[in-house]
């Protein structure tokens, strides 16, 4: 708050439209986790960091990283736009929280602007005011989907975020629908389930196509995620094979094609529906992929138990034969033997009297 409260920091936070003060906060969220002694590890040449600003795809060039340096003799970190004498700096001061391996919150001694960051930029742009539905239909393969999100209502909420940090929704394609296994009847989840599955399929940022392929945090959270807690209903989202994979946990779908793109808002098709293990979890991938397999939240009826290999009928006996196999088979070779000697004893007798 001290630092806010003076110049030039509180001229700025006093006369930034709404908008453009978002984009100056994206810039102060490193999509990179830095631990305390990953920031004292840091080389002095430093370090070039994406913010949450350089996906929006709002800050030419790279102008929407920063670069965290440190000074071997003091330890000092300095975060500052990678722009050789950029006016626009800040020193950490403390570190406030801090959850391993996933986020970090540090205290810095000034506001950071991204270098050549046009101020009125954000304020002029016209909202977008997309009808997410009509550009599904529009698209000819996502009519389950369209009809899933209107009927449910979330869709609403959808697009009452575009003017925000934008969307960036993942839609499976009708055939995808068509692969579910058998018993994942989405239509017969209770309303809430069915709303937490929609929103999982959709991440509260702009990212166009080229900014997924080169994600540098691949866990990403969901709108299901600010529902539910941090942790909860995230993807991983990588490149696999030259296009974006995008992981549940226990179905691995690839982004088809791009049905929408304009800041803020990203549409892409997707090659299956994205199962939370939240709420699909008991099953692994494998299980998920065979038509038929139960499904928890889906009408599930536990499975009968299998008997265990060493208990099977069809494993008993020193062979791993069915149960009475080895008797039939000796009590078969005892008259093989015996029809054989009495065979045997006739020709005898014929050459005798021969």
């Amino acid at each position: 708050n001290s630092y806010l409260s003076i110049p030039p920091s509180s001229d700025l936070t006093r006369r930034l439209p709404p908008s453009s003060l978002g984009d100056i906060l994206r810039y102060h969220v490193l999509l990179r986790y830095f631990s305390w002694t990953d920031l004292l590890q840091i080389p002095s040449s430093g370090v070039l960091v994406t913010t949450l600003l350089q996906t929006t795809s709002r800050a030419p060039a790279n102008f929407g990283a920063v670069n965290i340096t440190r000074n071997p003799l003091t330890n000092t970190i300095t975060i500052q736009s990678p722009v050789t004498f950029s006016p626009s700096n800040a020193t950490v001061l403390s570190l406030i929280k801090t959850l391993p391996y996933n986020i970090t919150i540090l205290a810095v001694d000034s506001l950071l602007v991204p270098y050549d960051f046009n101020l009125m930029t954000s304020e002029t742009r016209p909202p977008l005011g997309l009808n997410i539905t009509k550009a599904l239909i529009d698209g000819h393969n996502f009519n389950v989907a369209a009809a899933m999100l209107s009927a449910s209502g979330v869709v609403n909420e959808f697009e009452a975020d575009e003017g925000g940090a934008g969307i960036t929704l993942f839609v499976p394609t009708d055939g995808a629908f068509g692969d579910l296994p058998g018993n994942v009847r989405l239509q017969s989840l209770p309303a809430d389930k069915k709303s937490v599955v929609l929103k999982f399929h959709v991440l509260h940022s702009y990212y166009p196509l080229g900014s997924l392929e080169s994600i540098v945090n691949p866990v990403q959270p969901t709108l299901a995620t600010e529902d539910n807690g941090a942790g909860s209903f995230t993807l991983n989202i990588s490149r696999v094979n030259g296009s974006v994979a995008i992981d549940t946990g226990i179905v691995q779908a690839s982004v088809t094609q791009t049905v929408f793109d304009q800041n803020p808002v990203a549409i892409f098709g997707v090659s299956k529906v994205l199962l939370p293990r939240e709420v699909f979890g008991k099953y692994s991938a494998g299980a998920m992929a065979k038509p038929g397999n139960p499904v928890v939240g889906a009408n599930f009826q536990p499975p009968e138990t299998s008997p265990s290999p060493e208990n099977s009928p069809w494993l008993s006996g020193p062979a791993s034969s069915p149960s009475g196999f080895h008797e039939d088979m000796k009590s078969n070779g005892e008259r093989f033997r015996l029809q054989s000697c009495i065979v045997g004893l006739c020709c005898i007798g014929l050459y005798l009297l021969v």
